[in-house]
């Protein structure tokens, strides 16, 4: 999740001896998932603030209410609710708008071809809407490329007119997000290893630190440079990964999966394993991602997590 749009930069795209980053089979054993961030990570601009900015609340309101979440005056969904709710505008018209102001990391196309052909399941976790996103990532990467991509975001009824924009929470509570009931969710199909026997690599990719209950939990974290998230994690000395393209991640990854074929085989615990990424791999097997992970708590004092969201709920 983005900080604010203006803090952010547009990469220039990452080349290596005037050759990209080689898309070929890692030809490793272990199995690798990632989970990324949208808005500020894929894309440079946050899709919400440029429909707000043009079409509802305008600049001046959104900052306003964005600094009402962290303060914790109001809820994540009482100000998202607002959000969404001042929008005037049929989608097509606010698609136009998006596609002319998004900008696409220069790299992650790459990237995701990447993916495609070493089998890296690749999963988009956002606080946003789940139709304005699947839209953003079929015309910037082709139909075929981003059904390849799953989203786990807040569906929403969207009027024909486009008076009317509705957010479909998926809990039905103030925060629009239970806790509790995310990890009986996960636990329900709570599996520690995928289904060929052996422990998947859990890699997470964000900018902001909303992203931090997410990244917390996965086995190497990719932070974008000069922003929030790596900031937090220098303040905190969390073990993180710098990037300016998603080329510097596919170079990581790349000598990360090596290294680690080369330690354990493929075999047993990933070389950089993390206790508090079991959560995702044990849903990970199942295409499934627990829930709690696609809102952004209310408030940055609510980012560092307990004990509790890696152990059994007490009942």
């Amino acid at each position: 999740m983005s900080t604010t749009a203006a803090s952010l930069r547009v990469p220039q795209a990452t080349m290596s001896g005037n050759k990209t980053v080689s898309t070929a089979p890692l030809n490793t054993k272990r199995k690798i998932v990632c989970f990324s961030d949208f808005d500020g990570t894929i894309f440079m601009e946050d899709t919400g603030h440029i429909l707000f900015n043009a079409f509802g609340c305008g600049t001046d309101k959104r900052e306003l209410l964005d600094q009402q979440i962290k303060s914790g005056e109001r809820s994540f969904r009482d100000v998202s609710e607002e959000m969404w709710g001042s929008l005037n505008v049929p989608f097509a018209d606010g698609f136009e708008a998006m596609k002319d102001g998004l900008n696409i990391d220069p790299e992650f196309k790459n990237f995701h071809q990447f993916c495609l052909n070493n089998k890296i399941p690749f999963n988009v976790i956002s606080a946003g809407l789940k139709p304005v996103l699947r839209s953003v990532l079929d015309h910037f990467l082709g139909e075929e490329a981003a059904a390849n991509i799953d989203i786990v975001a807040n569906e929403a009824e969207i009027s024909e007119d486009g008076s009317s924009w509705k957010v479909k929470w998926r809990h039905d509570n103030e925060l629009g997000h239970d806790k509790e009931l995310s990890i009986n969710e996960y636990k329900e199909v709570a599996q520690l290893e995928s289904d060929d026997g052996t422990i998947p690599m859990i890699i997470f990719i964000g900018d902001g630190v909303s992203d931090l209950p997410a990244a917390r939990h996965s086995d190497v974290l990719f932070a974008r440079r000069g922003l929030r998230l790596e900031e937090y994690c220098i303040e905190n000395k969390l073990p993180y990964i710098p990037f300016d393209t998603f080329a510097d991640i596919q170079k990581e990854v790349i000598k990360i999966a090596k290294i680690d074929d080369e330690k354990t085989k493929g075999e047993g615990l990933p070389s950089n394993f993390n206790p508090r990424a079991n959560m995702w791999r044990r849903v990970s097997s199942k295409r499934a991602i627990p829930t709690f992970a696609a809102m952004t708590p209310r408030d940055e004092k609510m980012f560092i997590w307990p004990e509790t969201f890696t152990e059994q709920v007490k009942a």
